[in-house]
């Protein structure tokens, strides 16, 4: 792997950090680069009353000289404000006040495995670390990583399709990256103002009856060039990089490509996306194109040079406002779980985290595929390459080969 990241810090520790490896030297970055999408995971309707304390910023710690990369690691830190109301319960060292332990695990949470897979008795010790607040600092990370697709030519979108009961219609043709104008600016990032009225609708009856909700988003990575991935080995087929990556992030539950699941319940004939020559679209310089798209984007372990789109199906979240029945881990009794600080919905923010972890994917799978220490040394490989594969198809046409000439 070309582009390693970790990150560490708990959801109401000190702060967040992340490290990133193998980003090549001569990336321009700016303060805005990294904190535009910290600001954007941050918003949706049915959030909770901890983003009305964060304002979550990344501080450059190492790897970063005059908004430059410079080849060596790149360390980011992104302070815990609420943090000034947790110290006692949450400071590394002891204290002299009385702390409460947690014993009272969630249903759908961390909570129970994590204390018998460690062997705490206190569920706090899995809980922060487990929170979806770890996600900040992949954020964070998949910013410097979507900097490289964009110096590349790929860009990325998501947009919200499901909340709860609520679906938007499916769109009459394939998305184009104008029609993600002003998604930030709706409270539920929908692209459909109907539906988007019915969701947030939805999620007020449902706060009221003390539930949360969970839904489906779409995250679209535009400009891929064909053969990002390969058939060759199970590892490095790139919708699997991507299904894992997805299911990584806090309460997904599924994955899929394209139209995914409703491709079982159709014959062959419809579910593939035939081939054209020539031909307008994302694949018109590489000599043919499609008309569908039911693949997403991906064939055999490989992109194919169409969009590609990838579905991350979310839980409700498990922290209710009327918890559900669990088991003191300490006494063995029935009683309530946990009741904690919680939001209502937080799809809209997870499409947000799907950017980033889909940016992470395809910038490493880029420089796994092109290399280069200067991210000039990148696109040049990629120029290359993009050349060879419209040559190819300019050769064939006149009667002759590349190879002969």
């Amino acid at each position: 792997m070309h582009l390693r990241f970790t990150t560490a810090g708990e959801s109401h520790g000190p702060g967040l950090i992340a490290v990133i490896e193998g980003v090549p030297a001569g990336l321009q970055l700016t303060p805005e680069d990294l904190n535009h999408d910290l600001a954007r995971r941050q918003l949706g309707y049915g959030r909770g009353g901890r983003m009305k304390i964060e304002k979550d910023a990344a501080v450059v710690v190492s790897g970063i000289r005059h908004g430059k990369t410079l080849g060596t690691p790149i360390a980011l830190s992104i302070p815990n404000k609420d943090y000034a109301n947790w110290e006692d319960r949450m400071n590394p060292w002891p204290v002299d006040a009385e702390v409460a332990a947690v014993h009272l695990p969630r249903p759908g949470h961390a909570d129970l495995p994590g204390v018998q897979k460690y062997g705490h008795d206190d569920v706090r010790n899995v809980l922060e670390r487990a929170s979806a607040r770890e996600t900040t600092a992949r954020v964070a990370v998949g910013a410097i990583a979507r900097a490289i697709l964009r110096d590349l030519g790929v860009t990325i979108r998501s947009h919200v399709t499901r909340i709860g009961e609520v679906d938007a219609p499916a769109p009459e043709r394939p998305r184009q990256i104008d029609d993600f104008e002003g998604v930030d600016e709706s409270p539920v990032r929908c692209l459909d103002k109907e539906t988007e009225r019915l969701m947030i609708r939805h999620i007020d009856v449902q706060r009221k009856a003390n539930e949360t909700l969970g839904g489906i988003f779409e995250v679209l990575v535009f400009g891929l060039v064909p053969g990002i991935g390969s058939y060759s080995s199970w590892d490095s087929r790139i919708e699997g990089r991507l299904a894992q990556a997805f299911c990584s992030i806090q309460a997904i539950k599924g994955v899929g490509f394209g139209d995914g699941f409703k491709l079982t319940g159709i014959p062959g004939s419809q579910a593939h996306d035939e081939i054209f020559p020539g031909g307008e679209g994302p694949t018109e310089a590489f000599g043919f194109h499609r008309t569908t798209n039911h693949a997403g984007g991906i064939e055999g372990g490989m992109t194919n040079g169409e969009t590609v789109v990838v579905k991350g199906a979310m839980k409700p979240l498990p922290t209710l406002t009327k918890p559900l029945r669990s088991v003191d881990i300490t006494t063995g009794e029935e009683t309530a779980a946990l009741k904690e600080r919680t939001d209502s919905c937080t799809v809209p923010a997870a499409g947000v985290v799907g950017e980033a972890m889909a940016a992470l994917v395809f910038a490493n799978a880029y420089l796994e595929k092109f290399g280069g220490d200067n991210i000039a040394d990148t696109k040049l490989a990629l120029s290359a390459y993009q050349d060879r594969i419209a040559g190819k198809v300019f050769f064939q046409k006149a009667g002759f080969s590349p190879e002969s000439h």
